[in-house]
């Protein structure tokens, strides 16, 4: 079963992707990024749908940085989900070593549709 760790700040968009994916996935949530960090080093999951501002030491992007660094993370799949949709941050998170940059409002359908591309 595909493990899929979704960390955004907002609750709701949380329960919105959990929701949509329902019950073909194995679930983690965090809300900031050291949450998101740990829990990515202790459950090596296949994807993980990631926001870029977020509270606390971390912001996405530095999560971003930290997983793709970690030689025990190196089949991870990072999906950048953000509001920060100016053609300089998909930039960045695409430099940063994101597999896709979806921009607040997204259709998580689609983002679905992605992760299932993902994981075949």
């Amino acid at each position: 079963m595909t493990k899929i760790l979704i960390v955004d700040d907002h609750p709701e968009i949380r329960r919105l992707l959990s929701i949509t994916f329902g019950k073909g996935f194995e679930l983690l949530e965090a809300e900031d990024g050291p949450t998101a960090l740990a829990l990515a080093q202790n459950h090596h999951p296949d994807i993980v749908i990631l926001d870029i501002m977020m509270p606390g030491d971390l912001d996405g992007l530095q999560v971003l940085d930290l997983i793709k660094a970690d030689s025990n993370l190196t089949q991870t799949r990072v999906i950048m989900v953000t509001a920060r949709g100016q053609v300089s941050d998909y930039e960045e998170g695409m430099r940063c070593g994101a597999d896709d940059y979806f921009i607040k409002p997204f259709s998580p359908l689609k983002l679905l549709n992605r992760i299932k591309e993902l994981t075949q």
